[in-house]
């Protein structure tokens, strides 16, 4: 969908009247969207469409997925919950993968950052050497 620009800054003006310093505000939001859904101003499905986007975009950010060759132990879970959580802060939600095709090690992915410490990654890496 082609947004415009105004629609797209309009956006973005209420999305951070929407942000606090403990990340959305629930409340806000539903206000927001249902204050467009009523009012339907100019250009206001692009406005919808840009303000999911970016609420989209914030929630990828605090969501953790970590993948491994194997079931990961309490110990291990524990452990990779609390150190990501003393670099990113608190509010991070975590979501375990089994993907055995990554032969070993584990590869954590949060919003758009992936670290992969996976023996495949390993591989491949020294696969391109050649």
């Amino acid at each position: 969908m082609k947004v415009s620009k105004d629609a797209a800054a309009a956006a973005r003006r209420l999305f951070n009247l929407c942000m606090t310093e403990q990340g959305l505000d629930e409340d806000k939001l539903r206000t927001v969207i249902k204050a467009i859904a009523d009012k339907k101003p100019r250009n206001y499905r692009g406005i919808l469409y840009t303000f999911r986007r970016l609420i989209r975009l914030e929630l990828a950010k605090k969501h953790v997925t970590v993948e491994s060759a194997e079931e990961l132990t309490a110990d291990t879970k524990q452990a990779v919950e609390s150190k990501l959580t003393t670099e990113h802060g608190s509010g991070l939600t975590f979501e375990y993968k089994v993907n055995p095709a990554l032969l070993g090690g584990i590869r954590i992915r949060k919003g758009d950052d992936v670290w992969d410490g996976s023996i495949k990654a390993r591989l491949d890496r020294l696969a391109s050497a050649f």
